[in-house]
């Protein structure tokens, strides 16, 4: 048995995509997420915790936004008829992708089936297995804000890390003590407010680790602590490429499910409409396998759930059979026991590649045979007294490793804004309001903030994908708090029904405290 260990982390997160009419476009991605990701991790990770051979240990990180859009009752209503919906169109695939239909409709029928036995909680189910110890759940920030974009104010990153944290113990029900920083981004001093919020560690792409001072004994293969007592991972490249890539990885296997064809784009549109669905976007019904990587998407063979489940097997062994070589060859060279950090999006797990959730429960069961241990990125901390003292380096995991995906030609014009606004709050809430009228207005001026700061529209503007959504949410909530902010100050007056109307829109966050925005004092 390799003496060291592998830690597997996911990061679980959508922007906060509530809507108020059903069927939107940001709904579809929840409810997609939902039945292809979420559902499916949680039963892996359940049938794995209820198998004394197998000793699943998983790190999961799960956003604020995400857990508010887990935890809403109107979602929670919708969810089955959107099923239901699509397992009727399911009945008009093509007689040649009969059999992955019928595979398809399988799992639907089965995990809306433990939706409805679970009454819908799987914030719930999750907790409990944080409690059985197989999973250790991290936060993230409040609303995925890129906190070395808003740094100019510290107020505005106390914020996010103190909202997220207040969260994420209201529905979790255990304080959190490791994050997710959004797009693993740091920049120095971030581990200030990180301790401020009572959070203890992290993950950072490999540079934020190789690049500290001074460098790591031991790289990425042991956690460091800065100065200010908050201890970091690196992300091992050798272990996340195989799963990482699609072009060289196991999701781009011939076997394997098509992501970009769909049930949506192969129907007429009227036969469409006819099951009241909405048109001109995949409906989350994908029918082929990758065949060639090549091939156009109309060359696309239908796939086959029996191949592709075999093929899940072989990449489980291959993938386990180089970290036990990793590990065994690192245990020569390090006087403490290696570890090995794998961090991924959640989403790539069953969404993006869809047996993704198959392979992780291949790991987990083949593990024992391959001399492989899993591990927590706590569990970790518990048996390591002592960590070596070093300074992270601003990095991200973004492309280049820094910070220029979020800041480009595509989106720089968001930051001035996010300043602006910034400053507007940190003033207002150092001086404080004279009603409770005029705290209700705080208290969602405060929201419309965090929500106008995610970190995914500007990543959307840069990506060139849904732009106009993008710029929409992102001018949507900066308007909505600028109105408040005028009413606050006497400047403008608003009605009860749109106070009203953006309060049941916005919902989330009930928790949230001004005072996370009073103004910092000088020397911290």
């Amino acid at each position: 048995m390799a003496q060291g260990a592998l830690a597997l982390v996911l990061h679980a997160h959508l922007p906060y995509v509530r809507a108020s009419e059903a069927n939107s476009l940001e709904e579809d991605w929840f409810f997609q997420a939902l039945i292809e990701c979420y559902l499916p991790l949680v039963e892996m990770l359940e049938a794995a915790a209820g198998d004394p051979k197998q000793q699943a240990r998983l790190t999961m990180g799960i956003s604020p936004t995400l857990l508010s859009l887990l935890a809403d009752s109107t979602l929670h209503e919708r969810f089955p008829n959107w099923v239901q919906a699509r397992l009727q169109l399911l009945q008009q695939a093509p007689s040649d992708r009969k059999a992955a239909a019928l595979h398809l409709q399988s799992c639907f029928e089965r995990y809306l089936c433990s939706w409805h036995n679970s009454n819908g909680d799987l914030i719930g189910r999750f907790s409990a297995l944080q409690q059985q110890g197989v999973l250790d759940l991290l936060t993230c920030g409040a609303t995925h804000g890129y906190m070395p974009l808003l740094r100019e104010h510290p107020e505005a990153v106390r914020a996010q890390l103190r909202t997220a944290v207040r969260e994420h113990h209201r529905l979790i029900g255990q304080q959190p003590l490791g994050i997710w920083l959004p797009e693993c981004a740091y920049y120095e001093g971030l581990d200030v407010w990180m301790r401020d919020a009572g959070l203890r560690y992290a993950v950072l792409d490999g540079h934020g680790l190789l690049h500290a001072k001074p460098r790591p004994r031991y790289g990425v293969y042991a956690p460091i602590s800065s100065r200010n007592g908050v201890a970091f991972f690196g992300r091992d490249s050798d272990a996340t490429l195989p799963v990482w890539s699609a072009r060289d990885g196991y999701p781009g296997d011939p076997a394997y499910r098509e992501f970009h064809r769909d049930l949506g784009w192969d129907l007429p549109q009227e036969q469409i409409e006819a099951f009241g669905l909405p048109t001109q976007r995949p409906l989350g019904l994908k029918l082929h396998r990758v065949s060639d990587q090549r091939a156009p998407l109309d060359a696309k063979q239908p796939y086959e759930p029996e191949l592709a489940q075999a093929r899940t097997k072989d990449h489980a062994k291959h993938y386990l059979e180089g970290r036990r070589l990793q590990l065994e060859a690192l245990e020569e060279r390090m006087e403490t026991a290696p570890l090995l950090v794998a961090p991924f999006d959640a989403e790539l797990f069953g969404h993006w590649w869809y047996e993704g959730p198959s392979f992780l429960a291949e790991l987990f069961r083949q593990g024992p045979e391959q001399q492989v241990t899993f591990t927590t990125l706590r569990g970790v901390l518990s048996k390591t007294p002592n960590l070596q003292i070093c300074d992270p380096s601003p990095s991200s995991w973004g492309q280049g490793g820094f910070h220029d995906y979020w800041l480009n030609d595509s989106n720089a014009w968001i930051i001035p804004e996010w300043s602006r606004a910034g400053r507007a709050m940190k003033e207002r809430c150092s001086r404080g309001v004279g009603s409770e009228q005029g705290l209700r207005m705080l208290h969602q001026a405060g929201r419309e903030l965090l929500l106008s700061q995610s970190s995914d529209w500007s990543f959307i503007l840069r990506a060139g994908t849904t732009t106009g959504l993008a710029k929409e949410r992102i001018e949507r909530h900066l308007e909505r708090f600028w109105t408040l902010m005028a009413c606050i100050d006497g400047r403008d007056r608003m009605s009860e029904a749109w106070l009203n109307d953006v309060e049941a829109e916005d919902s989330l966050f009930p928790l949230i405290q001004p005072a996370d925005w009073k103004q910092v004092a000088v020397n911290s």
